[in-house]
């Protein structure tokens, strides 16, 4: 029976104990190389001195550029391109094992290192197992390939190698996600580092294998297409590797993200950042609308694609299933072909960039993340998929059923697909049980009221208005923007209160003091009044009483 993990969660695995299990899976180890044979050296004495079974593991070094040497139990062989992408192809076209783990040719594995990795890969078969690295302060001060296979042999190589700081985002995204175990889909990917990474052979060749026309980010692009083949990714900590010196990515990030922007939005859906612009056609998009157009007219498909292709959502593409491979040329009547709406169908969306015709889907939509299956002679509104995706991406759904109308056959339905979830539920499914639920028990799924999210009938009465098909969107970005600025504005506008506020606050506090003072000299006029007051009273009375003397007197 295949091990069922639930999204990422690998903790319900039990992969078998470090001290007591009996290894049996082969595994080749594919190493990149160019003028490196110093930091090889250190390489593969590293992994000279592992405890994984010699008899199951073997080492591929793939040469893509200058002279090497190598010992007697490691094959070299020429890159059948150049650069790593084309390296990491090629080790794989020539690597027997089941699993394959790839290793960048200036990282020490320590001694547990492939044991590791490969402990994971007798519990599932479609693990992808990233494993943890150290990074060195320098790569010109190092030890001889003696020294270290000894030391690494002995556990104690960290006292040859001086410990820097690593990959900060990496930790964190481990911490944020508890070890992954929590992190969604659209995260994964951005795990994947290739100096130290393990996957089935088939799990590898199901996901496509690398795209070899990348220079840069194409373990970032691996990683996320072996999301969408539905692999689970595990990060070993166990048993880290020593990055000899600092990444590419650390010594020169500014240039590594400008250079891979434009390689990985078109690719990499998830990066939604990087697809701001409006009126632009992606290598991968991010949902796939399939539409069944066998026995319906060309008004309801129409309206079903033409609706989905203005959507806010500006990534989509629409594929029409039919038996096109059977519509010939021959001769024929234009009103009274009995394939008449096949040819309409065929004819308003062969040449569309964003619309393909094909006879079978496939199980999966890879590599696009979502699929959207609907009936002919339903629409969707604009804000419909953007709705959708966010209410599936709320808690990670696999699947959202969206009842549609109900008939005497039973109730009409659409469903968003997510393919990484349909893809693991092809995986481990049994005979006998019924795939939704297999879906469901995998990464959930919820049941939603269609015209709620803005399906409706095409109504075939209503002429299609003539616009571009990004002209809804564009308003909706405008009106975005104009939110924006607006908000802006009232942001401005509360400053200024705040500041008018203080202001008013100061003043009042100051009011409050001169309140005080003026009070306090209030008082003092009193008591200087009353004093006068009373020598004046004593003054008339004085001048009274000597005026009284002088009468009596």
């Amino acid at each position: 029976m295949t091990a069922r993990v639930p999204r990422n969660d690998y903790g319900v695995l039990v992969p078998p104990c470090p001290d007591s299990w009996r290894p049996g899976k082969t595994v080749t180890v594919v190493i990149p190389a160019r003028d490196c044979q110093r930091k090889l050296d250190l390489t593969l004495a590293g992994l000279a001195a592992q405890d994984y079974p010699a008899h199951l593991m073997d080492v591929i070094v793939v040469n893509d550029g200058g002279p090497l040497n190598l010992p007697s139990w490691v094959r070299e062989v020429p890159n059948e391109g150049w650069g790593i992408a084309w390296a990491i192809r090629t080790g794989f076209g020539h690597a027997t094992g089941e699993v394959v783990l790839r290793l960048d040719g200036d990282v020490v594995p320590t001694r547990g290192h492939v044991s590791a990795h490969m402990r994971w890969h007798h519990a599932a078969d479609y693990l992808v197992v990233l494993g943890s690295l150290k990074f060195t302060a320098s790569a010109s001060v190092l030890p001889s390939a003696r020294e270290l296979g000894e030391a690494v042999r002995d556990g104690r190589e960290d006292l040859l190698l001086e410990e820097c700081e690593g990959h900060t985002w990496w930790d964190k995204l481990l911490d944020e996600y508890d070890g992954l175990t929590t992190a969604p889909s659209p995260i994964l990917h951005r795990m994947h580092v290739g100096a130290s990474v393990s996957q089935h052979h088939d799990l590898w060749t199901q996901a496509g294998g690398i795209d070899t026309s990348l220079v840069l980010a194409e373990d970032t692009d691996l990683g996320y297409r072996l999301t969408q083949a539905g692999a689970v990714f595990v990060p070993e900590l166990e048993a880290p590797a020593w990055h000899l010196g600092r990444s590419t990515l650390m010594l020169r990030q500014t240039e590594v993200k400008r250079y891979n922007a434009p390689f990985v939005a078109d690719r990499i859906p998830y990066r939604r950042f990087l697809r701001t612009e409006g009126g632009r056609q992606w290598l991968v998009p991010y949902v796939d609308v399939v539409i069944d157009t066998r026995g319906s007219s060309f008004e309801n498909v129409r309206g079903g694609a033409d609706a989905a292709l203005v959507s806010t959502l500006p990534d989509v593409r629409v594929t029409l299933l039919g038996d096109w491979s059977s519509l010939d040329d021959g001769r024929r009547s234009p009103f009274d072909d009995p394939r008449l709406d096949e040819r309409l169908i065929k004819g308003a969306y062969e040449h569309d960039g964003r619309v393909r015709l094909v006879e079978d889907a496939g199980p999966t939509s890879a590599p696009a993340p979502f699929r959207l299956v609907c009936p002919p002679g339903w629409t969707v509104a604009a804000q419909t998929l953007v709705t959708l995706i966010e209410k599936a991406d709320k808690t990670d759904l696999g699947l959202l059923h969206i009842a549609l109308t109900e008939t005497h056959e039973g109730i009409v339905t659409a469903r968003l697909e997510r393919t990484c979830a349909i893809a693991r539920a092809l995986h481990v499914i049994k005979d006998g049980e019924e795939f939704d639920d297999v879906v469901h028990e995998l990464y959930g799924s919820e049941w939603l009221d269609g015209e709620e999210l803005g399906f409706a009938r095409v109504d075939i009465s209503v002429k299609p208005p003539i616009v571009s098909r990004n002209t809804e969107a564009a308003h909706w970005r405008a009106l975005a923007i104009d939110r924006k600025i607006a908000a802006g504005r009232l942001q401005k506008q509360v400053h200024a209160l705040e500041r008018q506020v203080g202001v008013l606050e100061k003043k009042a506090a100051k009011g409050t003091a001169d309140s005080a003072r003026w009070r306090a000299k209030a008082e003092n006029w009193r008591v200087q009044t009353v004093r006068l007051q009373r020598q004046g009273e004593r003054t008339v009375f004085k001048r009274a009483l000597r005026k009284a003397r002088r009468l009596l007197g």
